[in-house]
């Protein structure tokens, strides 16, 4: 279903209009998905997951305030973040991001509400990020992967353009309900790679690992993580045959080496519709599929984006 009305770090958000003294509350983290313990002020509160946040990942923010707002919004590490009001559990909550290349420290999240009367209130929180550890893995593909032709490199060139585009397009509304899922249904599937692994084919390091590899066999369905829009289902030079769907927001999820393709651009995809077969186009060592998350021209880890636990709307 779509959602027209206005969340690899995903936030939540509470906000609360009671007169309270500014304080913050800190505890261990005890689950990588538990909500972080909130920060109450006459502002607001406002709570997180993961609590352990690291480079790389997707951050889940809610934020819950007993009086009616207008709109709520908040930039995080330079990013705008448009927050969606949930009616079942009376939260504002926004999905948002952690580069892979953001150092170990503390940064804010500035906050902008507007309440129903018209009044601006702003406010901040800080957000310690921390340094994932992230491997190096060495990898043989065919030598036209490394060193393209002439002809080959016009090819990627022109793909760049594509995808540029694609990128830019995403749409503003969320699309997306609930919580986000693995790509495949079998069980006890072996993960053949990780997300934020350096990469060195044929002995150069060339790539950053930018998604998540399952080693399935040939011919496995590949299913949609979430709801939304397909805005690309066609062959690429590295991607091979490739699915990109937009859940809004500028959130895209990618599907990459399928041996065949399930849908097409423009069509709206359900939870769990299938949209292609696994495969090894493209650059690839052998059959597998690899996902990529994509925020707001960020790759963050997949893997920490299916364990949080995300309001349906």
């Amino acid at each position: 279903m779509r959602f027209t009305n206005g969340a690899f770090v995903w936030v939540v958000i509470a906000i609360s209009m009671a007169a309270l003294p500014l304080r913050t509350m800190l505890a261990p983290a005890l689950h990588a998905t538990a909500a972080a313990p909130a920060n109450k002020s006459a502002a607001g509160e406002v709570t997180w997951q993961p609590t352990n946040v690291v480079n790389g990942a997707p951050i889940f923010f809610q934020v819950k305030w007993s009086k009616p707002l207008r709109s709520l919004h908040a930039t995080w590490l330079s990013h705008d973040v448009p927050f969606v009001y949930d009616e079942a559990n009376k939260t504002w909550s926004a999905l948002a991001g952690v580069n892979l290349k953001t150092k170990a420290g503390s940064y804010p999240i500035e906050f902008a509400a507007e309440t129903a009367t018209g009044q601006a209130v702003t406010f901040v929180r800080t957000i310690r990020v921390q340094s994932a550890h992230y491997r190096t893995v060495a990898l043989s593909v065919p030598r036209k992967f490394t060193e393209p032709s002439p002809a080959d490199l016009a090819a990627i060139k022109q793909e760049e353009t594509l995808k540029k585009d694609v990128f830019e397009k995403v749409t503003p509304q969320r699309e997306w309900s609930g919580a986000f899922h693995p790509p495949i249904t079998l069980t006890d599937v072996r993960i053949s790679d990780q997300f934020g692994t350096a990469r060195k084919f044929n002995g150069k390091v060339q790539s950053v690992h930018q998604g998540l590899d399952y080693a399935v066999p040939q011919g496995t369905p590949i299913f949609a993580t979430n709801e939304g829009t397909v805005v690309l289902s066609e062959s690429l030079f590295f991607e091979g045959n490739c699915v990109m769907i937009d859940h809004g927001q500028g959130l895209l999820t990618l599907y990459m080496h399928l041996s065949e393709l399930k849908v097409k651009a423009g069509d709206y995809v359900e939870h769990g519709q299938q949209i292609g077969l696994s495969g090894a186009t493209g650059r690839a060592t052998g059959a597998h599929l690899h996902i990529a998350v994509r925020w707001q021209g960020t790759y963050l880890d997949p893997a920490t984006l299916f364990s949080l636990k995300l309001p349906e709307q």
